[in-house]
């Protein structure tokens, strides 16, 4: 896959008419997160973020994350 955490994240935001000021927000009621806008966008770009925050923001957007097996895949 060459599309990094970052752009793959941010892409999603955008598809969503959400901005990241609107998830960090969501994650806080959601899940009690305090990560700052900046703190979030410097995880996404040094790819540092934890797969169960991966999961969190995944929620927030509405989306699910789903493990696949290529060798039965269509």
């Amino acid at each position: 896959m060459d599309m990094n955490i970052h752009n793959f994240v941010k892409a999603e935001i955008i598809r969503k008419g959400m901005t990241m000021r609107d998830v960090v927000e969501e994650l806080h009621i959601k899940y009690g997160r305090s990560d700052s806008v900046s703190n979030l966008s410097g995880k996404l770009s040094r790819g540092s973020l934890r797969y169960e925050e991966a999961l969190e923001i995944a929620d927030v957007l509405g989306c699910d994350v789903v493990w696949r097996d290529r060798r039965n895949a269509s």
